[in-house]
């Protein structure tokens, strides 16, 4: 190794739960750590959908590293879990409490920004007691490589960096996995994509609308024909003092019904249903999206290459089952046990004796048989074929399949069925699941909704508007590789900041004359991108995040 290089015994790149509680852990161990954040703090760059859970099985929780978490950078536990299948206006909810509480110490709301950067403030203190700390503002674009294998990181900001262990908790389009060859972007259906809206609301509001205490919350999960035919849903969760909103969908479905994703939350955000929890005054803080990786098909069994270990998002050790739908506890599991696995093997002369120590905790501690339950595998071979998906639409869209989900004690059994961790793991990713049985089981047992729903979602113009960016003038962080449209036009709808009538998002259609023939053509303006690299995988793009502190920042997360 080059000695003039600066060198630390750990580098972690990324802040979230995943970075967090691995340099946490490493501080504990007495590990020198530096983490490296690519935003103006830690947060900045960061949305999920909002709950973070406590597992009784699980080997680590957020608390157990970080003393009083929920009382510091917490919204509110979620006391009250229901899941609404939706036909038109009519609705029949189920109580999911069993599901949720099943392995369940505690869950709570959060949002990114408020969490992370409690946490960021932390791991501040605990590895500065080691000689490292965090530093903001920085992207790391690369790996170091020595003779081929990888030895620290490379940034835009800072010299290379050596390191004996390299953590790569940079999210779901983690440049460092790709750059290891342990991601790539090529398949639409290993992802998801969510896009939420944060909406301003006052504490005394929510305990009156959601009939809760200022110590409880609500979590509301939906499904059926208010998203027509993509496979996905829609969340409600409550916070100290706002509402999370959202939508999450397959990607490969967005795709194939030229859906756009805005437009899908605004038809969670205008049905009926929510009308007794919005009210008449509709004021929406932030706007967010981001990928969402399927870890029943992409999280890592050997999430390692060199002194190379990854863990959270960019993992893939995202699980969303059904209405199980947990990842930062995963993120923060795979961090402690990538500290604990460097911290048994350190000073071995093997450069992936952590990472196998790594991947093989994950597997001692249950945490792989979690993200990627084997039944799944077993259920997708015959269940997620075309034949078999047909046959079983053809079946329910007859009058049987009314007869069968219609009367009393499928609807007995529904509510098991939801409430059952062993089966929601394997439902496989058809329509069938997502529209076509939510849709019959909300036709046949619900109730007629007849509140008027009066609010006006902003348009998407407003909305990207009311975000913030330091934008990198002159060094855009996408190419468009391909400007055909048979090539990057499905980033047009999919890109959850263009539309087909808009022009003020990423991408747009314009119709150029070629040699007396007319074609249409993709252009790109990387100005108003919330970089949550759907284009990446829907498009011909050369795709990587704006340098540190640069691009959107998130206020709310």
């Amino acid at each position: 190794m080059t000695e003039e290089r600066e060198h630390y015994e750990a580098v972690v790149v990324g802040c979230g739960p995943g970075g967090a509680a691995a340099a946490a852990r490493l501080a504990d161990h007495g590990v020198e750590t530096l983490v490296l954040e690519r935003g103006v703090e830690a947060g900045s760059k960061n949305v999920s959908g909002g709950l973070i859970y406590a597992e009784e099985s699980a080997p680590y929780t957020i608390d157990d590293l970080f003393e009083g978490f929920r009382e510091e950078a917490a919204e509110r536990p979620v006391t009250d879990y229901q899941i609404h299948n939706i036909a038109g206006n009519k609705v029949k909810s189920y109580d999911l409490t069993d599901l949720h509480e099943h392995d369940t110490d505690w869950c709570d709301a959060v949002l990114r920004r408020k969490m992370d950067s409690r946490l960021e403030a932390r791991v501040h203190e605990k590895t500065s007691e080691t000689g490292g700390g965090v530093l903001t503002n920085v992207r790391v674009n690369g790996l170091l490589r020595d003779d081929g294998e990888i030895v620290g990181v490379t940034c835009d900001e800072l010299d290379p960096i050596e390191a004996d262990l390299i953590v790569a908790a940079d999210g779901v389009n983690s440049e460092l996995a790709r750059d290891a060859g342990l991601m790539d972007w090529e398949e639409p259906d290993e992802w998801f994509q969510g896009v939420k809206a944060v909406v301003d609301m006052e504490p005394d509001v929510i305990d009156d609308r959601f009939d809760i205490d200022e110590d409880e919350g609500a979590a509301h999960l939906f499904s059926g024909d208010l998203f027509e035919d993509v496979r996905g849903g829609g969340f409600l969760y409550t916070n100290e003092d706002s509402l999370s909103i959202g939508t999450v969908f397959h990607l490969d479905s967005l795709v194939a019904e030229q859906a756009e994703p805005h437009e899908l939350l605004d038809a969670l955000l205008t049905h009926p249903v929510m009308a007794h929890w919005l009210g008449d005054e509709y004021d929406e803080r932030e706007y967010g999206a981001k990928l969402v990786p399927d870890s029943k098909k992409v999280a890592h069994r050997e999430p390692y290459r060199d002194r190379l270990v990854l863990v959270g998002d960019a993992a893939g050790q995202m699980q969303a089952q059904g209405p199980i739908i947990k990842g930062m506890n995963h993120a923060v599991t795979g961090g402690a046990l990538a500290a604990d696995a460097f911290a048994i093997t350190r000073g071995n002369a093997d450069p992936e004796a952590a990472g196998r120590r790594y991947a093989k905790l994950l597997e001692e501690s249950g945490t792989m048989d979690k993200l990627r339950p084997r039944r799944y595998d077993l259920a997708r071979t015959v269940g997620e074929r075309d034949v078999v998906t047909n046959a079983v639409e053809r079946v329910l869209d007859s009058r049987v399949g009314s007869l069968a989900l219609g009367n009393p004690v499928a609807d007995r059994v529904l509510k098991r069925a939801y409430n059952s961790p062993f089966l929601v793991s394997m439902i496989p990713d058809t329509r069938t699941g997502y529209v076509t049985v939510p849709a019959i089981v909300g036709e046949e047992h619900g109730r007629t909704i007849r509140w008027e729903n009066g609010v006006e979602p902003p348009s998407l113009e407003a909305r990207i508007g009311g975000l913030t960016y330091d934008t990198d003038v002159g060094n855009p962080h996408i190419e468009l590789l391909d400007d055909s449209a048979e090539a990057s036009e499905a980033a047009v709808y999919a890109c959850p900041v263009s539309a087909e009538d808009f022009g003020g998002g990423c991408y747009r259609t314009e119709q150029v004359q070629t040699n007396g023939d007319e074609e249409t053509v993709v252009s790109l303006d990387t100005q108003p991108c919330v970089e949550c690299g759907t284009c990446a995988i829907v498009a011909d793009t050369a795709w990587e995040h704006p340098r540190g502190g640069k691009g959107v920042e998130y206020r709310e997360g």
